[in-house]
């Protein structure tokens, strides 16, 4: 008989692996199974309060709810069982085979009756914010689910587990815009002209191994040590920061030369500074070039020159560059010099901006270009009211312009917020960190950070070309009706025009003769493209995917990036945040639709600011909205998704003048 019930359940597991595939409940990546017959699935979830009911998200603030959610009428199996449902440590599989006890972080385990009502009625909380994100220098405490189908207290042989070998389940973050663990010590220091350098470290560093390395360049009027909010903030996260004197008056090249010859003196000589403190402590292998203005155009063209051959560094390669990220960068040399190739990348724009204003006048003054050319990961984060000036923290004006400006206390908080998790990614291989950088906004912003209406913070979010396949990008096959994937793109929109995203004249002015009005994502000699059109409520915009591209199922999520197009009637007479829908529709014609807003995700209202041309609005910012894959086909459960024939942007809430960029499908990790 045991033999018997072994076979079963063996089919049986085999069956529900198949299913979840089949069903939009995806099987974590296949590891070794070192416990026989355990099941990986995805548990952990934010709980919305209307359909889709839950997103599939791995990421969750210390003192937010943690929830999970599991549909019986894909697993049978589940109907009417209970379960002892726990929350542990992460481990791997070699940890999982040498010590399978279950230790709840909770203090204990819950039990959990799934019921009959399909997935509405099977999402659960499993904390309501008080698991403690630990003591240590990780942002994330990573986190496993199991379902101990048995009861016994172990994982084994039957159990259901959100995690594997390599990835959490869940992770519970702590607040990214406060402080670290570590005391900090700042020295100052000065080895003759363009190289005085501030230098932050972690008090404690003697007892610490090798902590990666941030530069922080200046813009033109600045001063190196106007920089205490990320000097501080990352020492406090076990990094060492050095904000250096930076040559920016006679321009780009002299201050790229500064950013280079100051990493390289603290490099070449940590020996000796500051008493030898730094002596071995800097991991030279893990790099980030954080400028500012000039600066930030500056570290921008440091790396190309690396790239290039044109400076050959002695202490560094080019690879030990790990992160370049330019606050409010100019654009003085253009394409083929202020381009992050090859490396991740971030942008910091202000919308209230008085210096590196934005206006369609000024291509140099234009942000959004060097974010445009980068090739690997790519982040924008834009702050409507946020002056040039706030970015640091000198006793000068925050040089802004234009309405519900923000101090430099607000414009910092925000700064830490998403400078760490970057930092976190790509200098310490902290992937959940991630999360913090492309979820929506509204639905995600972190703890405290400022309550005021007026902070409003647009996020760009592209991963690395590995994770994404794209349906339109608008750079090939230019036909309106034809999408660069090859596919037919039809729909009932008005006015669709697709071109290049450079503001056709010197104002943001609506002009029937400029529908690219506001864009300012390219400039001269750049090739990004998009379209725009005129979105009537209950139009729609399809576009087919190639044969070869209609089984989705390995694909995690629906993105693309969007905007309200500035001073555009359709945009003025609202002033809210846009909604509307995206829908998947199969072989067969059965279709899945959800909207947006029901992901926590809108477009925002350009920013009110007046100037640069008649009327009020300032250039367009476009958002990445990315929509859960599973959470879309639940609308629909009959949907197919190894046979998806089309993606649709479907207007079905408001009238809007929108731009539209990059439709892809992407995974995660």
């Amino acid at each position: 008989m045991r033999t018997v019930l072994a076979t079963l359940t063996l089919l049986w597991l085999a069956a529900a692996d198949a299913a979840a595939q089949a069903q939009q409940v995806p099987s974590r990546p296949r590891a070794p199974r070192l416990i026989a017959n355990l099941t990986r699935t995805e548990l952990a979830c934010r709980a919305l309060t209307t359909a889709p009911w839950a997103e599939r998200v791995n990421a969750f603030w210390e003192g937010s709810t943690l929830s999970a959610a599991l549909d019986p009428a894909v697993l049978p199996f589940f109907e009417g069982r209970t379960v002892d449902v726990w929350v542990v440590d992460h481990k791997t599989d070699l940890q999982w085979a040498a010590a399978p006890q279950l230790v709840d972080v909770r203090g204990a385990s819950s039990t959990r009756t799934f019921v009959a009502g399909g997935f509405a009625a099977n999402v659960f909380e499993l904390d309501a914010g008080t698991i403690f994100g630990g003591l240590d220098t990780r942002l994330g405490r990573p986190l496993d689910i199991v379902l101990d189908v048995d009861r016994n207290g172990l994982l084994s042989s039957g159990d259901w587990l959100d995690g594997d070998d390599t990835l959490e389940g869940a992770s519970v973050l702590k607040t990214a815009a406060l402080n670290g663990p570590y005391a900090v010590t700042e020295q100052l220091f000065s080895a003759g002209t363009w190289l005085g350098q501030d230098v932050y470290y972690p008090t404690n560093i003697a007892q610490l191994g090798p902590l990666p390395l941030v530069v922080v360049s200046h813009g033109n009027g600045h001063n190196y040590q106007w920089y205490d909010h990320i000097g501080f903030h990352l020492a406090s996260w076990g990094c060492i920061v050095m904000s250096h004197t930076n040559n920016t008056m006679p321009g780009i090249a002299t201050a790229s030369t500064t950013t280079l010859t100051n990493t390289e003196y603290l490099l070449a000589n940590q020996a000796t500074l500051l008493g030898g403190v730094l002596n071995g402590k800097i991991d030279r292998t893990r790099i980030a070039w954080v400028g500012h203005s000039r600066g930030a155009e500056g570290v921008a063209y440091a790396h190309t020159r690396v790239r290039t051959g044109n400076f050959v560094p002695q202490q560094f390669s080019l690879s030990d560059i790990k992160l370049v990220s330019s606050i409010a960068p100019t654009d003085f040399l253009g394409p083929n010099s202020s381009a992050a190739i090859g490396v991740p990348y971030s942008l910091w724009t202000g919308g209230a901006d008085a210096d590196v204003n934005g206006c369609a006048d000024c291509d140099l003054c234009q942000t959004f270009q060097l974010h445009e050319r980068a090739t690997a990961e790519r982040y924008s984060i834009s702050l409507h009211g946020a002056g040039h000036g706030a970015f640091h923290n000198g006793a000068t004006s925050t040089v802004a312009t234009g309405p519900c400006q923000l101090t430099r206390l607000e414009t910092h908080s925000v700064m830490k917020a998403h400078l760490l998790p970057m930092v976190k990614v790509h200098l310490f291989g902290e992937e959940i960190a991630r999360e913090c950088l492309w979820r929506h906004w509204s639905g995600f912003r972190g703890f405290s950070l400022p309550t005021t209406s007026c902070l409003v913070v647009d996020l760009m979010y592209r991963p690395r070309a590995a994770q994404r396949l794209v349906i339109d990008d608008f750079q090939t096959n230019t036909a309106t009706n034809l999408s660069s994937s090859g596919g037919a793109v039809v729909g009932t929109v008005t006015g669709l025009v697709e071109a290049l995203m450079d503001d056709a004249d010197t104002v943001f002015t609506d002009l029937a003769t400029d529908p690219m009005n506001g864009m300012t994502l390219a400039g001269p000699g750049d090739t990004n493209r998009g379209i725009v059109f005129d979105a009537a409520l209950g139009s729609y915009l399809a576009f087919d995917l190639p044969v070869s591209a209609r089984d989705v199922r390995a694909w995690k999520r629906v993105s693309l990036r969007a905007t309200q197009a500035t001073r555009d009637p359709l945009t003025t007479q609202a002033l809210a945040e846009y909604d509307f829908s995206v829908a998947l529709v199969d072989g067969a014609g059965r279709r899945a639709q959800l909207r947006v807003s029901a992901l926590s995700m809108g477009l925002s209202e350009p920013y009110q600011r007046t100037a640069c041309g008649v009327g009020t609005g300032w250039a367009n910012e476009f958002e990445t909205v990315r929509v859960d894959l599973p959470a879309l086909a639940r609308a629909n459960p009959d949907l197919d998704l190894a046979d998806v024939r089309s993606v649709e942007l479907v207007f079905d809430a408001a009238s809007g003048r929108i731009g539209v960029d990059d439709l892809a499908l992407e995974m995660d990790r």
